[in-house]
């Protein structure tokens, strides 16, 4: 008979009777009411229901976060244009290197 007990006791517990949803939802409206401002709704949005249990929810969370980490660190991420400074110090030692060249050249031929 204690088994029968403790069986109703958990089912009593998992059960919401609508005086309680009322109530919650009561509670919620008087605190929508502190922080509502003009231009929100006069009545308190409901709450999003979402089926599938904490485990997938932050399942999904997790893996959002490491394809978010894994994009970022991607190697076609890591390489990047070069800016004007480095082009034109580029382009510099080019021509540097070509007036040794067309030096050396010169001395060669005298």
């Amino acid at each position: 008979m204690d088994g029968e007990d403790d069986s109703n006791l958990v089912i009593k517990k998992r059960f919401v009777s609508e005086a309680e949803l009322d109530e919650r939802r009561k509670r919620r409206q008087e605190e929508w009411e502190k922080v509502r401002k003009p231009e929100d709704p006069k009545e308190c949005p409901e709450e999003a229901y979402d089926p599938r249990s904490l485990y997938e929810r932050l399942q999904e969370q997790k893996d959002r976060k490491q394809q978010e980490y894994e994009e970022q660190f991607k190697f076609k991420n890591m390489v990047r244009g070069l800016d004007e400074d480095e082009t034109n110090f580029l382009d510099e030692v080019s021509r540097q290197q070509e007036l040794i060249e067309k030096q050396r050249r010169e001395e060669e031929l005298e």
